[in-house]
């Protein structure tokens, strides 16, 4: 294992006679730096406090917020927002509505499908603030009072589901694949509603709900 030398303890005499001053050790060189770089960090910090005045700290901290109006469910509501809120969050958190899931949070997996202007969006991707006067209607909004809505009908005669936890975005993205029209054939479905993984493995049935609602069985 290495070791550090042992300092000389006396200084070596010059040609002179005289004794010239011991040169630095590598330890009195590492304490010496230590002490003038924590100095000068010191320094810095009580520098960076003198020139973020309290002002400027409180505006590094606000975060742009805006308001916004949009119509959920049929219903129509307004709410100030921070600016990188998603649609996901504004629904499940101010809104209350958990229906649409949270799975990747990256627009990968579909469990957070909800219409936008009955358009099938992911809205972990969608901001809210983007949203003003749009119409959005999710899981809890699609049935009308008691009566379920074809799709829901047709999930649960087909068994369309195990976990249930990609269900409503599922059904959201089947709702909007049948409006599109992209229910030609199995096949078809199955390539517009890929952006919807579900881990169970249910896409067969899920397949047959989607071609029982659009009319085909």
């Amino acid at each position: 294992m290495p070791t550090e030398p042992p300092e000389p303890a006396v200084a070596l005499p010059t040609e002179a006679g005289e004794s010239a001053p011991a040169a630095p050790s590598r330890r009195t060189f590492i304490a010496t730096t230590s002490a003038v770089g924590g100095v000068v960090v010191a320094g810095g910090l009580i520098a960076g406090t003198d020139l973020a005045g309290p002002g400027e700290a409180s505006a590094a901290e606000a975060s742009p917020a805006s308001r916004v109006s949009l119509t959920v469910n049929g219903t129509r509501r307004t709410v100030t927002v921070d600016n990188r809120t998603s649609l996901l969050d504004l629904l499940r958190e101010h809104f209350g509505l958990t229906g649409s899931k949270k799975g990747c949070n990256a627009g990968a997996c579909g469990a957070c499908t909800v219409l936008v202007d009955e358009h099938r969006v992911n809205s972990c991707l969608t901001l809210a603030v983007r949203l003003e006067g749009a119409d959005v209607t999710t899981i809890e909004g699609l049935a009308d009072g008691d009566q379920l809505h074809p799709l829901q009908k047709a999930f649960i005669e087909q068994d369309a589901f195990q976990c249930g936890y990609c269900t409503p975005g599922q059904i959201l993205s089947g709702v909007g694949c049948i409006q599109e029209g992209h229910t030609g054939s199995p096949e078809e479905i199955r390539e517009w509603m890929s952006g919807n993984i579900c881990r169970c493995g249910c896409y067969v049935k899920i397949v047959r709900a989607v071609e029982q609602t659009a009319g085909r069985k």
